[in-house]
């Protein structure tokens, strides 16, 4: 336990280990963990030790199946309060928090106090260096970093400053070893909470949260937090400039482009706006020169995550992620984590118009486009146009006969990407689109999609001149040829 060491304007708390000392005894806490292999808190019933009380008694739950938050208003019981919370929402439609100003309401409470600041214009959070003010101390904590020019944060052991004490507190880890999240299935442990969390998925097949309402299950909680909006009819996000309200926060962001031009977030430093906030960020450290991430094999640092991560390619040779059920490795996180969707089936993107869904947010976007009709990329040499710019790009390949993916085993060249893809398989023998139904393989999807029909029995293609019908394109066309002949 901490000791006092002496009464004057403030408590001083002195760690037992080092020299260290603070005025808070949270902060102790935290630096307690900075000494490899304490474990402060420790279960009697396994081998489990957690580095919060809180953390130890939620798993000593898992122990006595203890259910101490129950619903007064049906027979739900759980171990744990915030489940509780989102189940109370099932019957109240999801909305506790209301405005006496205007007709919102909010699912925390913290999202209505904020919201109401819209009403008062009140701006709590001010500068103690400048005159800047605002409503929000996420903003107030953003502006500081024009002051110290982004790095508040700096680690005792090395040179490294951070622009937030998260990352300060994960970089710190990799001085002291500490891996302080443990699988309480088997022996992995990990420095990160975000890495445990990926690999429970590994002994739950990715999916650990289920709607009580139906059989959907998500790999992550705010999944299932949107899905079940739609058992709800909850709509918690209101335009504060029209009538238009929706249950997701990112509908809610791309709408208000449509009333500021597409750009809300705007530098000080500068005349640049962009049409995201980490947009906006990123850009920002091209004014205080920051480089906070930094190869932990070489001497490279950066200004960008994702330019670290495409360096550690070249240590790595180019594959990071790899999916633990079958043999793909991926380049990118999120490449792996659309490819996992294709083992459980997700499909956490719907449409609101109607009931199309799908795996990946890029597809949704593109699919909304079916209902505006919106061609936006027109061909300068023809009458062309599309709704998608790398359609475009292909197209006017047509003009040029540009061919710029090249085979390195071969010399033959493309004009798309994934006619180079479809290419290679015939170097590598690779048939990654199996059936379900039998044991075929394929080594492109549309031939997949063509054998799917001999089980279906589906025949789409018809002769005109006779009852013929087919389900493949190619046994059509041969067919034809039966009436041309002379």
């Amino acid at each position: 336990m901490p000791q006092n060491i002496h009464h004057a304007e403030a408590t001083s708390y002195s760690c037992e280990v080092c020299e260290y000392i603070c005025h808070e005894k949270q902060k102790l806490a935290r630096h307690m963990k900075t000494h490899p292999g304490r474990k402060t808190y420790s279960s009697e019933q396994c081998n489990l030790s957690c580095t919060t009380k809180s953390n130890l008694e939620e798993h000593i739950k898992s122990h006595t199946g203890e259910k101490p938050y129950s619903c007064e208003l049906c027979d739900y019981s759980c171990s744990r309060k915030s489940n509780l919370a989102r189940h109370m929402k099932t019957h109240t439609g999801g909305k506790t928090y209301s405005s006496e100003q205007c007709n919102l309401s909010c699912t925390t409470k913290s999202n209505l106090e904020e919201h109401i600041k819209s009403h008062t214009g009140e701006k709590p959070y001010s500068c103690e260096l400048c005159d800047y003010s605002c409503s929000r101390k996420s903003n107030l904590a953003r502006h500081m970093k024009t002051h110290t020019g982004g790095k508040t944060y700096s680690s005792e052991q090395c040179n490294l400053s951070c622009t937030t004490k998260s990352n300060l507190e994960e970089h710190i880890k990799s001085h002291t070893g500490e891996k302080p999240y443990s699988c309480e299935l088997c022996d992995y442990s990990c420095s990160r909470k975000s890495n445990l969390a990926r690999h429970m998925k590994t002994h739950t097949g990715g999916k650990t949260y289920s709607s009580e309402q139906c059989n959907l299950s998500c790999t992550t909680k705010s999944n299932l937090e949107e899905h079940l909006k739609s058992h709800t009819g909850e709509k918690p996000y209101s335009c504060e400039l029209c009538d238009y309200s929706c249950s997701r926060k990112s509908n809610l962001a791309r709408h208000m482009k449509t009333h500021t031009g597409g750009k809300t977030y705007s530098s000080e430093q500068c005349n640049l706006s962009c049409t995201t906030k980490s947009n906006l960020e990123e850009h920002l450290k091209s004014h205080t020169g920051e480089k906070p991430y930094s190869c932990e094999l070489c001497d490279y640092s950066c200004s960008r995550k994702s330019n670290l991560a495409r360096h550690m390619k070249t240590h790595t040779g180019g594959k990071t992620y790899s999916s633990e059920q079958c043999n793909l490795s991926c380049t990118t996180k999120s490449n792996l984590e659309e490819h996992l969707k294709s083992h459980t089936g997700e499909k956490p993107y719907s449409c609101e118009l109607c009931d199309y869904s799908c795996s990946r947010k890029s597809n949704l976007a593109r699919h909304m486009k079916t209902h505006t009709k919106e061609k936006p990329y027109s061909c300068a040499q023809c009458e062309y146009s599309s709704s998608r710019k790398e359609h475009l790009m292909t197209h006017i390949r047509t003009h040029t006969g540009e061919k710029p993916y090249s085979c390195e085993q071969c010399g033959n060249s493309f004009s798309r990407k994934s006619y180079l893809v479809d290419h290679m398989r015939t170097h590598t023998y690779e048939k990654p689109y199996a059936c379900e139904l039998c044991e075929h393989c394929f080594s492109q999807k549309s031939n997949l999609m063509s054998h799917m029909k001999t089980h279906s029995g589906e025949k789409p293609y018809s002769c005109e001149q006779c009852d013929y019908s087919s389900s493949h394109k190619h046994h059509l066309m041969r067919h034809m040829k039966r009436h041309t002949k002379v």
